[in-house]
């Protein structure tokens, strides 16, 4: 790609030439992606990205093609054409660690009813499946079983080869839109409003003998379910189309909390029915979820919304993040955050701790004038929980990346390498370290100056 300057420049002529782009301000101190590539390819929206290695991924959308990049580089490996229409699922399913080579795989479902398997490494199909009865909307691998699952119309289970190890029934007129691995070989699956607890009977013997059976169906949402995400072995979340967040036992399928006026500054004063009636339900559906050993993070309407699942309660948020609906959000390292929304930006906060509010003294009474343990011990704690109860959040902007024209779907953190969109644009964009590589340019400029410097002397 040719080279962008600040205020305008060429549009780039072509995938093979690279080109790093514009600066976008010394006033964003604490925003590392100062530089960036354009990755063009796709002619329709770009709904899809997921990640393959360290430095490898995939891209997929409405065009129905499939497209490798190099995270490093920019650089465009392979252009996978199997596909009839839209990608309606992607997922990564590499090798399960037994092979000399690691065998990089992944899987594409589309609106053509069929899901293709393909090799990362030769850009080649290996193998298509053209069985099914509707469109799949979602994947997942179950890495320790070597297995993966189709969501849509039924629930089906695959092996690596694509055998079809068993599969349920046809469900409901709803189609499963999303799915989440639990423990003890249980899958989750978000069917509208409802959410079915499946379990996979897997035989000693070999692949002879699975089977997928329905355990339980939770009703508790009111609406359906757009996000579900698993916190740990203990723990999973799922997210409604009218705001419901719900924190569930991922062993007994029991709802340990339920939110559901969280979202709204004005539920302590009105009904949640008032609440219902004056809001639009855009503006309190959770589109995505995430999380880390302690928070949930939610995109909700166009804000974010950080949950603390100890405390059980929302530490800090930013009701009017973006302009529009946020599609995506993840956590990064050092209390960092990234959301994306359909207003085309991308953004980054960080989760800072505000000074806490000094404890109000606690009441002396008769016994602990006198000394008694009992009473000062009580006092302490209630001081203690006082002064926990004072510590609170903020999220603030520190980035702001503009460089989409319209919607960002969703993107891949690739850590130092950088930060990798996709949008309806057609675009992909690869954000970089501007410091970064400004150093590697000025690395590599004087490993070029050494190795000139040493042929002269050879001479």
């Amino acid at each position: 790609m040719l080279r962008w300057l600040m205020g305008g420049g060429r549009e780039p002529q072509g995938l093979s030439e690279k080109s790093s782009v514009q600066s976008l301000g010394e006033e964003q101190i604490q925003n590392p992606y100062t530089e960036l590539l354009v990755l063009k390819g796709h002619h329709d929206i770009v709904r899809f990205l997921v990640q393959i290695d360290d430095c490898r991924f995939a891209s997929a959308g409405d065009d129905g093609i499939v497209f490798l990049w190099n995270a490093q580089t920019g650089e465009k490996l392979f252009e996978l054409h199997g596909h009839t229409h839209k990608i309606t699922a992607i997922a990564a399913f590499p090798s399960s660690g037994a092979y000399e080579e690691k065998n990089h795989l992944i899987l594409t479902a589309s609106a053509d009813r069929t899901v293709i398997e393909w090799d990362c490494n030769s850009g080649r199909q290996v193998q298509k499946v053209s069985c099914f009865h509707s469109t799949v909307k979602c994947l997942t691998v179950l890495q320790r079983l070597d297995v993966w699952l189709s969501g849509g119309s039924d629930l089906c289970v695959w092996n690596r080869k694509l055998d079809l190890l068993c599969k349920t029934s046809h469900l409901t007129d709803a189609a499963i839109s999303a799915l989440v691995e639990l423990p003890k070989n249980c899958v989750a699956a978000a069917v509208g409003k409802e959410l079915i607890i499946f379990r996979l009977v897997v035989s000693t013997e070999g692949s002879e003998g699975w089977d997928v059976l329905e355990v339980k169906r939770l009703v508790d949402h009111q609406d359906n379910i757009l996000s579900l995400v698993s916190v740990n072995d203990l723990t999973f979340v799922t997210g409604s189309h009218v705001g419901e967040l719900i924190v569930w036992d991922a062993l007994d399928w029991i709802s340990q909390v339920c939110e559901r006026n969280t979202w709204d500054p004005s539920f302590h004063t009105v009904t949640q029915q008032e609440i219902k009636l004056s809001q639009k339900q855009h503006e309190v559906s959770i589109q995505h979820l995430t999380s880390d050993a302690e928070c949930v993070f939610a995109a909700v309407g166009k804000g974010i919304y950080v949950y603390n699942l100890q405390m059980k309660r929302v530490i800090a948020c930013q009701r009017t993040a973006h302009d529009s609906i946020v599609l995506h959000i993840a956590k990064l390292p050092n209390r960092q955050l990234i959301s994306c929304s359909e207003d085309g930006s991308v953004r980054i906060w960080e989760l800072r701790e505000k000074q806490q509010l000094p404890a109000e003294p606690v009441p002396t009474g008769f016994l602990s004038m006198w000394g008694f343990g009992r009473a000062n011990k009580q006092a302490s704690q209630t001081a203690k929980k006082m002064q926990e109860s004072t510590t609170s959040y903020s999220l603030e902007l520190i980035g702001d990346l503009i460089g989409h024209s319209s919607a960002v779907q969703m993107f891949l953190y690739f850590s130092e390498l950088g930060l990798v969109t996709c949008s309806a644009d057609h675009l992909i964009i690869l954000w970089k370290d501007g410091e970064r590589e400004s150093r590697l340019r000025s690395l590599t400029l004087f490993q070029k100056l050494e190795q000139n410097d040493a042929l002269q002397l050879s001479f």
